[in-house]
C-alpha cells in the first residue's frame, strides 16, 4: 500500500483527495495536516467523510511526514509550498503539489504572483494527457483548474500548428475560490448573477500560454477571461480557437480523436457538454463545431474543477508516479444530475 499524506487538508482540495484517496485500492491514507485544527477529526470538518476514516488532524514536522509517507500531496495557499517542498523532497518521498509555486518557470511565476521564489527547482507540469513523463518523476506540479480545461480543449490544434488566435471564455463554480468566502462568492451576489474577473490578466492565463506554445512554438496570441457563476462545481469552457486554414467540423473530430485516443479521462461524446455529465468526476468532456467559412472552430470543454481541475489530476500523477494505471482509483462516473 502507498502511505500517503495531505498538507493542508481541511480546504475544498483537501477534502476531495481524503474523498478520493480513502477509496482507492492501493493507498493506505496515513495523515491529515492542518496547524488550526489539529487534534480534531477529520470528519468534524469533512462531514460527509463520516464512517470512512477516524483519521485526526495532525501538525507535525517535515521530517517526520517524510517519514511516514510515500507520497504527499501539497495542498497550501500560492507562495507557501516552496517552504515545504525542498524538505519533503530530502528523501525518497514523491511529491504532488497542488499550488502554483511550481507551474512556472521562476521568473514567470515571480512576476505573476509577485513573490520572490525561495526554491527556484523545476517540476514537472502534472497535466497527464501533455505530459506522460510526469511517470517518470518524484516531483510534479499539479495544473491549475482553469488551465486544465482550455488547454485539453485546445491542445490537438495547437500541436498541428492550426491555431492563429485562441481566445478562452471560462466560467467556473464558486468552490474554485476555495474555502473561505469572499464578495464573489456570497449568496446575495452571486444567486441569479454572473461575475466576470481579471478581465485580461488573469494569472492562470499565464499556464496556458506555457503549455500550447509548447505544442506549437509559433502560437502568440492566446486570450482567456474567467468568470463566476452560481454553481458549486465545474469549469465550462468556451474556446475560439481561429485557424490557419478552414477546416469542417469531421477534419476536427479526426484532430481530436487521434491526439486523444489513448487518454482514458477525455471524452469525445458528441454535442454540447455537460457540467452535470462530470460532476464529481475526473473526466474532461470536450465538443466542437467549426465555422469553415470564418476559420474558426468553437471547442467546449466540462470539467469539475475539485476533480480533474485539482484532487482527482494530482491523484492521476500519484498513479503513474507508482507505476499504477493512470485510472486507479479514479474510474467512476459523474454523480448527475
Amino acid at each position: 500500500m502507498i502511505k500517503a499524506g495531505i498538507i493542508g487538508a481541511s480546504g475544498y482540495t483537501g477534502g476531495e483527495l481524503l474523498r478520493l484517496l480513502v477509496s482507492h485500492p492501493d493507498v493506505s491514507l496515513e495523515l491529515a495536516t492542518s496547524r488550526s485544527l489539529a487534534g480534531k477529526t477529520v470528519a468534524s470538518t469533512h462531514r460527509h467523510l463520516e464512517g470512512f476514516l477516524d483519521l485526526k488532524y495532525e501538525n507535525p514536522e517535515l521530517e517526520e511526514i517524510r517519514e511516514r509517507c510515500d507520497v504527499v500531496f501539497v495542498a497550501v495557499p500560492h507562495g507557501t509550498a516552496m517552504n515545504y517542498v525542498p524538505e519533503l523532497l530530502d528523501g525518497s518521498t514523491k511529491v504532488i503539489d497542488l499550488s502554483a509555486d511550481y507551474r512556472l518557470d521562476t521568473p514567470v511565476f515571480e512576476k505573476i504572483y509577485g513573490i520572490k521564489h525561495s526554491d527556484p527547482r523545476n517540476a514537472v507540469y502534472g497535466l497527464v494527457e501533455l505530459h506522460p513523463e510526469v511517470a517518470k518523476e518524484d516531483f510534479v506540479a499539479n495544473p491549475g483548474c482553469f488551465p486544465t480545461g482550455a488547454s485539453l480543449a485546445a491542445a490537438p490544434l495547437a500541436a498541428a500548428g492550426l491555431i492563429e488566435i485562441a481566445v478562452f471564455d471560462s466560467k467556473t463554480g464558486i468552490s474554485g475560490a476555495g474555502i473561505s468566502p469572499s464578495e464573489s462568492s456570497h449568496y446575495p451576489n452571486l444567486a441569479e448573477n454572473i461575475i466576470p474577473y481579471k478581465l485580461t490578466a488573469h494569472r492562470h492565463r499565464a499556464e496556458v500560454v506555457q503549455e500550447l506554445t509548447g505544442l506549437d512554438g509559433k502560437l502568440r496570441n492566446i486570450n482567456f477571461t474567467p468568470h463566476v457563476i452560481p454553481s458549486i462545481r465545474g469549469i465550462f469552457t468556451t474556446a475560439h480557437l481561429f485557424t490557419k486554414e478552414p477546416l469542417s467540423t469531421e477534419d476536427v473530430r479526426g484532430i481530436y480523436e487521434e491526439f486523444y485516443r489513448d487518454k482514458p479521462f477525455v471524452r469525445l461524446p458528441g454535442g454540447v457538454p455537460s457540467l452535470t455529465a462530470v460532476r464529481g468526476s475526473n473526466f474532461c468532456d470536450i465538443g466542437f463545431e467549426a465555422d469553415k467559412e470564418n476559420n474558426r472552430v468553437v471547442v467546449l470543454s466540462a470539467i469539475d474543477n475539485l476533480v480533474k481541475g485539482a484532487s482527482g489530476q494530482a491523484i492521476q500523477n500519484m498513479n503513474l508516479m507508482f507505476g499504477l494505471a493512470e485510472t486507479r482509483g479514479l474510474w467512476l462516473p459523474a454523480a448527475a444530475p
